[in-house]
């Protein structure tokens, strides 16, 4: 895939919300329709799981499948649209300075910690659990848990699919102070695991706070 690297010309300082997300740490957002979200790497090669919900009904919610479907493509970058499980737009990447992001690698658990690496390991931090803290604290409108949780980004992590079909988890194409930028078309909630991985490369076994800035409407 060519990497569509493209600057804002949003300035933080006039940005109406911010917010850092330590390493590790669940989060959740509403952005409104017109509204731009950043997600800033402050530090480098950091994964960002995120999921995006209709901030109404938040049975629909991001499609990963449908996402790929419409663009042709395994990953994101500028111009993608993420599409929801209704075949509405949630979501459309305006910005990007890193070029590249996961749809396939899913999300750290404790079960696949320790299948994957190490009973031991089964007892770790990991992004499914993030997820429910964070949906713990989101006041939705419908009832939400782990069955909710579904195929996420992994904003600024470097899957790449082998020659024979499989996934490889790869140091990040990240670098500090690299973004993605989002604008919503229509109200949705941000919700995010700053991935606390140490097992594998996605985070250069050193997991690293991003940060959250979102702009009034650019409508």
């Amino acid at each position: 895939m060519t990497q569509n690297l493209t600057s804002s010309n949003l300035k933080p300082e006039d940005a109406i919300f911010r917010e850092v997300v330590n390493a590790g740490m669940p989060f959740h957002k509403k952005v409104k329709k017109g509204q731009v979200v950043r997600i800033l790497d402050l530090k480098g090669n950091q994964a960002a799981d995120t999921l995006f919900y209709n901030a109404h009904d938040p049975r629909e919610r991001y499609s990963a499948t449908d996402t790929i479907r419409s663009q042709a493509n395994i990953y994101l970058t500028t111009g993608t649209k993420l599409i929801s499980s209704e075949g509405n737009v949630l979501l459309e990447i305006v910005a990007d300075t890193c070029g590249r992001h996961d749809t396939l690698g899913g999300a750290c658990a404790a079960e696949s910690n320790m299948i994957r690496y190490a009973l031991d390991k089964k007892h770790m931090h990991n992004c499914r659990d993030s997820f429910l803290m964070a949906m713990a604290s989101w006041d939705a409108p419908l009832p939400v848990d782990k069955r909710d949780i579904t195929s996420n980004i992994n904003f600024f992590m470097n899957v790449p699919v082998t020659t024979n079909g499989g996934l490889s988890f790869e140091d990040g194409i990240s670098d500090a102070l690299k973004y993605v930028e989002l604008k919503a078309w229509m109200d949705v909630v941000l919700v995010m695991s700053n991935c606390p991985q140490l097992n594998n490369p996605c985070n250069a076994y050193n997991p690293t706070p991003v940060e959250i800035l979102i702009w009034k409407s650019q409508d």
